[in-house]
């Protein structure tokens, strides 16, 4: 247990920054699997209006630390071309 009143802040501070940051990726998983869900349904439209929703929280995820860009960027290429291939 932390024994400074220092340390003491630093743990509620990532308590709450655990909490922050599991529901930032969270939003993000879900906006994700509304795209999968188009994509195996084969649905263009549909999956096309999914991942125009879903850039804007992956850069989000981007700019607040919970991701990294790289990552997103590849996340973001793989489901443009699965999209292209419908």
């Amino acid at each position: 247990m932390a024994n400074h009143k220092s340390a003491e802040k630093r743990f509620r501070q990532t308590v709450t920054r655990t909490e922050i940051n599991r529901a930032r990726v969270s939003r993000i998983r879900t906006f994700l699997k509304k795209v999968e869900v188009a994509l195996d349904a084969g649905n263009r439209e549909e999956a096309r209006q999914a991942f125009i929703e879903v850039q804007p929280e992956l850069q989000r995820g981007v700019s607040k630390g919970v991701m990294h860009k790289n990552t997103v960027a590849r996340k973001l290429s793989r489901l443009n071309a699965r999209i292209a291939a419908l």
